[in-house]
């Protein structure tokens, strides 16, 4: 055979060679990814999950997916968080109280009538204290990639309108299983009951619990409303959920597939935030309809005023007690 003939043959079989390679690299690391929301399959959460899935698919080729498991298919928000964390679980939605039990730095999100608005935590989350806060929870085996909304919490009960802080006295309110949340209702003179989210309707049924706290698409989602007439807007918490991955995820993770997780995250954020404008809106109106008894004429400010020993709880911290006043003063 000719020199030259063969020396192009021997090209060929190298690139061939290498092109397998290549594709046998790309296969090796192309992988489903699966994701925990404790939500149901219509919820603005699941829906924005499977968006930023939606994204990811797009942009690696179809290389890497995203399942989402929504329901508490996975486990309550607690033990999905521990597998997460442990790497069994690659991502998950999760409300700020919740993670705030493995990562305290997280809690102040959750702190009692922190923020004016959910405009004004908007503000927060976009700015470098919302940065500082998602990059903080790699210390605690997550990745940070994005925060969600989950508007305004308040009290809700089956006994009695709820106008002032007498008016707490003796009900029994499901908190999540959070000590700053229980010692919030506590404050308020109510008495807390930890129970994970699935088991709330149970609660009520049975009459484990009197009333709980949730926002409006909560209440109205679950059929909370159907046994709970009485709401009151307190919207003591303005805290977000946050998407994170596990470290171990991460890690197997190339750094431009990193970027594509972390830009379809803020992307899917944003989806999800016009999606929770029309079920706020939607899950309020259903409950009036509904008969549910909204509570308006109540003063807040007692309310205010009896998170002081929380706050001087926490602010016995220093770095918490200057997180607070950063928060305090953004516009």
């Amino acid at each position: 055979m000719p020199v030259y003939r063969r020396a192009g043959l021997s090209r060929t079989m190298t690139l061939v060679f290498a092109l397998c390679l290549t594709a046998a690299s790309a296969s090796a690391f192309a992988r489903e990814f699966r994701v925990a929301d404790t939500q149901n399959e219509d919820y603005p959460t699941v829906q924005a999950l499977n968006y930023m899935g939606h994204l990811i698919t797009e942009r690696t080729g179809g290389r890497h997916r995203i399942t989402v498991f929504p329901s508490r298919q996975l486990g309550e928000e607690k033990e999905t968080l521990e597998q997460t964390r442990a790497g069994a679980i690659d991502l998950n939605r999760t409300n700020i109280a919740l993670i705030g039990t493995m990562v305290p730095s997280v809690n102040v999100l959750a702190m009692p009538f922190l923020f004016r608005s959910p405009e004004h935590l908007q503000r927060v989350l976009e700015g470098p204290i919302g940065s500082e806060i998602l990059n903080g929870l790699e210390a605690y085996g997550f990745v940070g990639l994005a925060y969600y909304d989950s508007g305004a919490r308040s009290i809700y009960n089956r006994v009695r309108p709820v106008r002032s802080l007498d008016d707490l006295k003796g009900l029994r309110l499901r908190v999540q299983q959070s000590r700053q949340m229980s010692d919030m209702i506590r404050a308020l003179g109510a008495e807390p009951v930890e129970l994970p989210y699935g088991q709330v309707l149970t609660g009520f049924t049975t009459g484990l619990i009197d009333g709980a706290e949730n926002n409006w698409p909560s209440f109205v989602t679950t059929g909370h409303y159907k046994y709970a007439g009485y709401y009151t807007p307190t919207q003591h918490t303005v805290s977000p959920d946050v998407l994170v991955m596990s470290l171990t995820a991460w890690d197997n993770l190339s750094p431009d597939d990193r970027i594509i997780f972390r830009e379809a995250a803020q992307r899917s954020s944003l989806y999800m935030r016009e999606k929770w404008k029309a079920l706020d809106e939607r899950s309020r109106k259903r409950a009036e309809e509904a008969g549910v008894k909204i509570v308006t004429d109540f003063d807040r400010k007692p309310f205010e005023a009896a998170m002081a020993g929380i706050y001087a709880k926490a602010e016995r911290d220093p770095a918490t007690a200057a997180l607070i006043e950063r928060i305090r003063k953004v516009e």
